[in-house]
Formats: structure tokens, sequence, C-alpha cells
């Protein structure tokens, strides 16, 4: 007989059987459960009574599917999506009857149900067996099962796995798999129901689509491109005898465990004989399957086509988050069970906010800069790009691979999303650095001082027990020295606000928290979103301000993106639409997003932000071109992370670089510290070309000024006339050197300094003559005008050895003062003061000396 247009025998005696069945159910049945009736004295007009009670029919349906995510190629729509990945809770994919190698039907009759064709849901000769074995054992035999009563049963798995709770689940499952006279009569009736309701065919088709073929494989389709490589069309009589061999004992015959071949190939040749026996297959169709061996050359186990492991390389770990933010997606469901129960039962297209293109570009920029192979440091970056005003995640991208299998992908691998919360990724973040100053800057404004005040910027250690933290939960209390240095060990005696942000000036940010309560800097961050990745509350140590706390990009780009929407922070969300495999739309996740701090605020804020992009420490992360972009760069103690997280008023772009474990210093890499920058640089210059930009608000003058107080002279004054003064505009006063019963020689900051409250003058007094004047040993000479370099040979030429504070002032067009034309200076030219006295000095900043024409 031909393999082709083959038809399993016995047709016509099945349709001469449906006839009578009914009558012989009863007396079936009877006979099936007799022992347990001599048991328990139940007669058998009671049995047959609880027969006819149970259900007369269950419905198929359609089991569970794969879902299709899709990305926007651009971010204009207009231009199309690609599907990046396929993802299952069950690895499954219906197909028809037609659409199967013709063997398969033949395996699975001869294998589990010779008589499939000849009985109504249920074969009357197995259960005279079955009940004869009854008789001795006292229990229901497996051998009376037919697949459809198979169907009836792995339908009731299915669904048990549909059920809201873990609890719920198990239970519903131990009751489907139960051996119990309920569950076999239930399993009988139902089967009959479904011959009732369905023609074999579509019987046969269902079982072959919702058959386990061991771990999350379900199908023939899943099973034989997963065993063999190819579609279940293909396989040959071996290939689909060796699949049905399967479904008795998945664990132990699956072919993904190379132990399992020889029960496997067991079981097999006696479904293959079988075949043979019912002439489904020639004799030369039986020799050639059955000489042939299950092992290595036979199983063709291949690389799954679904999941995120299976997805585009570029978007796995997006993948990934789209799955750990089920539960969010509220349009699928009331309760996070019923969202998880419509995710499991798929079919849907998911139409994602991921941008291919603007991933693309983040993904390669970060693979060509940041190897994943490293081996002198467990080196990691992470890029994640969110849209300003919505949320929608645009990119997400990193240098390890994605892989989420029992064997992982070496050292180039992991499965954690250095992008994100430990919840959807299994990172714990990262300390985040001087990104975090922003949220201090916005506490300093909130409370009414301004960018324009001048902060303390010379003390480098500070005593912990100073600083006020009104929360009370953040870790403390604090005590002990708090040291820290700045970049380059940069030491200047104060500088504005304006400044201490532009070149994250860390001794300045830690005069500012000293005038704070860290609560109300914790309380700006939150009000942006911000939280700890590892869950945990923010801490509110003296430190914090210089960004201790561990955080994940993705939230720092969200932050940032508040800042730059006027103050408004939105959640981060991932699906713009689902729809149905019938075509209905589901809509996706609505924005979230909330007022965290006054537009006014978050204009101010954005002001320095915008200065440190276009001359200060983020310089080198400057896209150019005409839309505007502000930032903030962060860099921990000993430069174990570096950080760049900026904006535009459409897209916000956190993107850090650094240690995943340990404490390598990054400055000792090559290029460590300036990777973050030729990332983001990159993709900004992408971002802002897609999807353009507009201008950040000026900040409000009160913003600028705040409450500061410009400093007046106290030279020659008695130091307490002085304190008395200072205190009276709510300063504080200092004698750092002299005697306290003199009078004021030097003081600083420089008087006219538009300083800020709480501030601290600090004062070097002498003893004075008869007359009050001060005494001393040189005359102080003028330095206007001069450079730097003359500035310094004047003062070393007379003796002054004191120490020069040089910093920059107005028409700087540099951030160094090293080279520029002196402005002013804090002792007046001819002024009387001992050699040892300091001095402060401001510069006009890369500006050359005006030259005198002959």
């Amino acid at each position: 007989m031909s393999s082709s247009d083959r038809r399993p025998k016995g047709l016509f005696q099945a349709l001469a059987t449906i006839t009578g069945f009914g009558a012989l159910a009863g007396v079936m049945v009877t006979a099936m459960i007799s022992p347990a009736l001599a048991v328990t004295s139940v007669g058998a007009n009671s049995a047959i009574g609880v027969f006819s009670a149970l259900p007369e029919f269950i419905e198929l349906g359609e089991q569970a599917q794969k879902n299709t995510l899709w990305a926007t190629r651009s971010s204009d729509p207009a231009d199309g999506y690609v599907a990046f990945a396929e993802v299952y809770w069950q690895d499954r994919e219906e197909v028809r009857l037609s659409q199967m190698s013709p063997y398969l039907a033949m395996a699975a009759i001869a294998g589990e149900d010779r008589r499939f064709y000849d009985h109504t849901g249920v074969d009357v000769n197995s259960v005279v067996r079955a009940a004869l074995g009854n008789v001795f054992s006292g229990e229901i035999e497996s051998g009376a099962s037919t697949l459809t009563m198979q169907l009836v049963k792995n339908t009731y798995i299915q669904r048990s796995q549909y059920l809201p709770t873990e609890e719920e689940r198990q239970e519903a499952y131990a009751t489907a798999i139960a051996t119990s006279f309920e569950r076999k009569l239930n399993e009988m009736k139902l089967a009959i129901g479904l011959e009732k309701r369905f023609t074999k065919d579509e019987i046969l088709e269902a079982y072959l689509n919702i058959t386990g073929f061991g771990g999350n494989t379900y199908g023939v389709q899943a099973a034989a491109q997963e065993y063999f490589g190819k579609t279940a069309k293909q396989l040959s009589a071996a290939e689909s005898a060796s699949l049905m061999a399967i479904v008795q004992f998945p664990t132990t015959r699956n072919l993904g465990d190379p132990a399992n071949y020889a029960a496997n190939e067991e079981r097999r040749d006696i479904i293959l004989a079988a075949m043979f026996a019912e002439e489904y297959l020639t004799e030369a169709e039986y020799t050639t399957a059955i000489n042939t061996p299950v092992d290595d050359s036979f199983v063709t186990i291949s690389p799954p086509t679904a999941g995120c492991l299976a997805a585009d390389t570029y978007a796995r770990f997006f993948c990934d988050f789209v799955i750990k933010n089920v539960e969010n997606f509220d349009t699928l469901g009331a309760t996070p069970e019923e969202r998880n129960t419509r995710w499991r039962k798929g079919g849907l297209d998911v139409y994602t906010t991921l941008n291919m293109s603007l991933q693309t570009t983040a993904q390669d920029r970060i693979w060509e800069l940041v190897p994943n192979d490293e081996e002198r440091l467990q080196l990691g970056s992470a890029s994640t790009s969110v849209e300003v005003g919505t949320g929608r995640v645009l990119t997400m991208a990193q240098n390890k691979i994605f892989d989420d299998s029992e064997e992982g992908g070496g050292i180039s691998a992991t499965a954690v999303n250095f992008n994100t919360d430990r919840a959807y990724g299994g990172s714990s973040g990262f300390q985040v650095g001087s990104t975090y100053k922003v949220f201090a800057l916005i506490a300093w404004l909130q409370r009414g001082y301004g960018l324009n005040e001048v902060v303390d910027a010379s003390r480098m250690e500070l005593e912990q027990a100073v600083f006020l933290d009104t929360c009370g939960d953040g870790g403390g209390p604090w005590a002990g020295l708090w040291e820290f240095r700045n970049s380059a060990d940069l030491l200047l005696p104060a500088a504005t606000v304006f400044e201490s942000t532009v070149r994250s000036i860390n001794s300045a940010y830690a005069a500012m928290a000293e005038q704070l309560d860290q609560c109300e800097i914790r309380t700006a961050a939150e009000a942006l979103l911000v939280h700890r990745a590892d869950s945990g509350i923010l801490q509110t140590n003296p430190s914090a301000v210089l960004g201790t706390n561990e955080i994940a990009p993705l939230t720092m780009a969200g932050a940032f993106g508040g800042i730059a929407n006027g103050g408004v922070a939105c959640e981060p969300i991932v699906v713009d639409r689902f729809v149905e495999a019938g075509g209905g739309r589901i809509e996706g996740q609505s924005s979230k997003c909330r007022q965290g701090i006054t537009p006014d605020v978050a204009a101010a804020v954005a002001a320095p932000m915008r200065s440190v992009i276009t001359g200060g420490t983020g310089s080198r992360s400057n896209p150019g071109g005409d839309v505007p972009v502000i930032g903030k760069t962060g860099t921990t103690d000993s430069q174990v992370q570096t950080w760049m997280v900026g904006s535009s008023t459409k897209v916000a772009t956190a993107v850090w670089v650094g240690n995943v474990l340990g404490d390598y210093k990054m400055s000792n890499y090559r290029n460590g510290t300036v990777l973050r920058h030729d990332i983001w640089r990159i993709i900004m210059q992408d971002a802002n070309e897609q999807y353009g930009g507009d201008s950040f608000p000026a900040a409000p003058d009160r913003l600028l000024q705040g409450s500061g107080i410009e400093l007046p002279s106290i030279t020659g004054m008695a130091v307490d006339e002085a304190t008395i003064l200072l205190e009276s505009l709510g300063l504080k006063l200092e004698v750092t050197s002299g005697i306290d019963v003199g009078r004021v020689a030097v003081f600083e900051p420089v008087a006219g300094t538009y300083l800020a409250r709480g501030m601290t003058v600090r004062v070097t007094s002498v003893g004075s003559g008869p007359g009050g004047e001060l005494l001393g040993n040189v005359v102080v000479p003028n330095l206007v005008g001069l450079s730097v370099l003359d500035a310094n040979t004047t003062l070393d030429s007379i003796n002054m050895t004191g120490a020069r504070f040089f910093s920059c002032g107005a028409g700087s067009v540099s951030s160094d003062p090293v080279d520029g034309t002196v402005i002013s200076q804090n002792l007046g030219a001819g002024s009387v003061v001992w050699d040892y006295a300091g001095l402060q000095i401001r510069v006009a900043c890369g500006v050359a000396p005006a030259r005198s024409e002959d």
C-alpha cells in the first residue's frame, strides 16, 4: 500500500458502532466500575445515575499560541513595523491536519488508539479489558483511554494552567491527572460528547496540537522543529513514530537528552511495528524506519525559534523587559492574574514602543566601544532612551548578549538587564555619581536659593553629624568625618551654584547639602519617580548628594526626561497596542505622568545642565546640531562607575559604563572615562534627527538670584564687629588664621560676592597699630589686567607666600583658570598685609590680556 492518500481502516465499522453505542454506555460503565461497587456497596443503577449527571460536552477551543512583538522601523509609524520576537507561554504552533505528515496520524492511532475510527469516544474492548484488570487490582487501567479521552484529559490540564493563582493551578492540575473512577468517568462522558460534536479528523488534529512532548514543547509542529529541525509536514515515518513515543512519558523519552534515546527507540519500534501491522506502512517503509537508530545523527536539536533567546539580537533585552511587564498591561485584564492568563493564551500581535533604527544605533555604538568579553574587569555598559512626555521606552541596549538558557553564554552573555530594576531584569542598579546632584539642585531651588548664589567650595571634609536628615529611614544616623575631593583635585574657595553644576564641583555641592535637609533631596528625586533598583529606600547619607544610591539607567533617563518636560515625569511604558488573531484591537499602556516639580524649577535646573553640554563636564557628549540638549555627568568614587544622562525636549537618554561587579578604576581602562560620552553623543545625534526638539525655557530671575547676600567689605573691622555684621546678614564668620581679637586683614570670598545665606566667610586677622591701622610687611600690587602667569610672577617678586585661589569669572570663554586675564582681586591694590595672606583672584578664563598700542 502506498504512503499517500491512505486512511486508517475501520471507518465503516465506526459508523455502525456509533448508532448502538448509547444503549451500551450504561452496561459498559457498570462493567468498568464494578470492582469499586463491590467495595463501596453502591448499586449499578446508582453508578449509571452518576454517569448521567456528568457534563455532556467540553469545548476544545484554541490552545496557547505565540505572541509576536513588533517595533516601529523609525520614529514615524508610517515607515512601518518589523517583527523582532515571537514569545510564548508554551512552545506551540497549531497547524491543520493537512499541514502534518500523514505518518503522524498513523503513529498516533497505531501507538495510542488502534480502534480510533471504530469507537465513538470510548473503546468498549479496552474498557472490558481494563475491567477484567480491575477485578484483580481494584484500579482503573490506563489502557482504557482512547485518543478522544486523552484529548479531554489534556484539555483539562491546559485549562488548569490558565487559573489565576498558583494554588488553584496546582489543585486543578492534580485533579486533571488523578487516578480515580470519577476522573475516568468524566473523561468517558466528555469523550462521547466530543465525538457527537466534532469529526474524527478534528479530534485527531486537536490531539496532535495539544499533546506535550517534553519540557515546554507542545504540539507536533513545535516538537518537529525542536527535535528534527523541520516542520510537522516533513516528518518521516521513523521521526513521526519517535515523536509519538514521547507522549506517554515525556520526561524520560523526549529527544532533548541523549540519555533518553534508548527508551525512545524501544517505544518507537513498538509503534512502527503496529503501523506495519495495521498496513499503514509498506514493508520497505517499515524496514527503512526500523533500521534507523535513534542517535545524534537522527536527532537534530534546533535552537529555539521563539522566546527572547531567539529574538532579534538587537532587541532581546527589550523583549525580556516586555515579558516581565505583563502584569502591568492593564487592558489585558482587571487583575495581574487575568493579565497573565490572557498573555498565556497568546495569539497577540504586540506593537511595542521600541524604535528599531534608534535601537540599532545605540546597540551598535555600545558593541563598537565596550567589549563584552573583557577579562581584566567585569566591564558593563547600558543605554536606554525614553520619549519625553509619554514614558515610551524607545531603546534598551547593553554590551552583553542576552542569554537566559541554563547553559548561559559565557563571559560575553548574561540574563541580567543592566537597564532595569531587579524586579524587571535582575540588576541591582549602579551608583549614579554626580548625576544625582540635579536632585540636590532641585531641593536647593525649592528652598528659595538661586543659581547665581556663591557657595563655599574650599572644604574637602565635613562632619556628618551636622547634616540634617528628618526622614529617619534613610540609613542614619550619620557620624564621623566625610572626606571627598573634586575631579582633578580642583581647589577653589567658592563658586556659584551655576558654575558648581557646570563643572560638577563636589565640594560646593557638599556645602549645599549641608544647608539642606537630606530628606528634601530624596523627596526631590522621588518626585521625578527616582527609586533604588533593589526596591529599597533611597539612602539619605550626606554622601548621597554625590550619587551613592544604586539606580537603574531607565529610571535616570525617565527623571531627566521629567526635567526636560517642565517637571512632568512619566513611568516607563512598552506597549502601544495589541491586535488579536481575529483583528480585534486592544489598547496598550496609557502614559502615567505626574507633575513632580514646578515648571519654573525645571527651567532653572535645566539652565546649568545646558551649559554642562556646551562648555562643562559633558562637552564631549555634545551632539551638535540645532536641537538643544541638557545633561549631567556622573563619576563615582574611585571612578568605578561612569554616567552620562541628558535629554532634549523629545528624547531622554541615560548611558552607563563601568563595573558590573568589582572596583576596577575606569581611568585605568583605555578611554574608560570618556566612553559614556562617545556613546551618548551618537545616540542623541540620531534621536535629534528623528524626533527633533525645542528650546528650553529660560530660568526665572527669582531662581537665578534666590535670596543671596552681597558680601560687604569687612577689611579693617574688628573680628567681633565683623561677626555681628555677617550674622545679621545670615552668614557665618570663621577666623582661619591670626587672632580672634584682631582686625580683619583678609577675607574670602571677596567683597561684592553674591553669597548664599548660611555660608561661612573665612578671615585672616592681624593686630593693629596705635591709630587702628593694619599691620603688615607687604603692599598688595594691582593685578587687574595681567595674565595669570604675570600675576603669579608679580606676587612671587614681593615674596607673598600665601595661598592663591584663581577662579573663572565674567567674560570667561573656558573653564580653566590656569590661562586668562585677571579681572578682580579680594585684596585691594595698596593694602598693607602680611606676606602669608591669601589672595582670591577672579579671571576671565581663556581671554588673553589686552595689548597696548604703540
